[in-house]
């Protein structure tokens, strides 16, 4: 029986290698995993998230820089230091109307924090931007576009609370389950019970994306 179970573990991942899954809700533990199942938090980014989570000590509708209607509004980020506003309504209104556009800043040196929330009059506007100018390039740098997760994904907790999705490698606070790291497929056992005791979402049995096929749940969340 050895052999068969090897056997079986080597044609999943062999179907799997190229598989992944998106997150519908935000779960700090599950982010921090590459493939969904983490059931203990791996750094200090993950734990801080945890327990702003649990103490519900972040309310995405109570920043008041927050405007705009949020199924109109993408976040762009991986956006040079030196892109200003003008440079990145230029680019954004290539996609449609730009009705209001906050790149974010330093609270003190009003620095570029290198991501923005760009919203347009209308949600196919939205969507044209969100499916064309993601890994589009404004000032030498290759931008990422995703929808407005701080309002629409259900417990949701940001960056600088230790949470957030994608990150770079560099930065050793990578977060999966967003378009720009999807999750993996697992490749070894999915531990149903210690997830669902931890409320976290399992990944989805046998029914997964092609790493090169872009389809994330948020077309589910607004019709086109």
């Amino acid at each position: 029986t050895g052999g068969g179970e090897r056997e079986r573990e080597m044609s999943r991942k062999g179907n799997n290698i190229n598989a992944v899954f998106y997150a519908e809700t935000y779960h700090p533990i599950q982010a921090g995993s590459i493939d969904g199942t983490d059931i203990l938090p791996h750094d200090n980014g993950v734990y801080r998230a945890l327990l702003c989570s649990s103490a519900s000590l972040y309310d995405p509708f109570g920043d008041p820089k927050v405007i705009g209607d949020p199924y109109c509004t993408v976040f762009v980020g991986r956006l040079s230091h030196s892109t200003t506003e003008h440079t990145l309504n230029k680019a954004m209104s290539k996609y449609g109307n730009v009705k209001s556009l906050r790149l974010v800043r330093h609270n003190v040196t009003g620095a570029s924090r290198g991501y923005a929330f760009v919203e347009f009059e209308t949600e196919k506007e939205m969507l044209r931007a969100y499916k064309d100018a993601h890994h589009s390039i404004i000032d030498d740098s290759e931008i990422i576009v995703d929808y407005n997760r701080q309002q629409l994904m259900p417990g949701w907790i940001p960056r600088r609370l230790g949470g957030g999705l994608g990150g770079r490698k560099e930065s050793g606070q990578l977060r999966f389950g967003g378009r720009d790291r999807p999750f993996r497929a697992p490749l070894r056992p999915i531990p149903f019970e210690d997830l669902k005791r931890l409320g976290i979402p399992p990944p989805p049995e046998g029914k997964y994306l092609s790493r090169f096929e872009v389809i994330p749940f948020f077309s589910s969340l607004i019709s086109n």
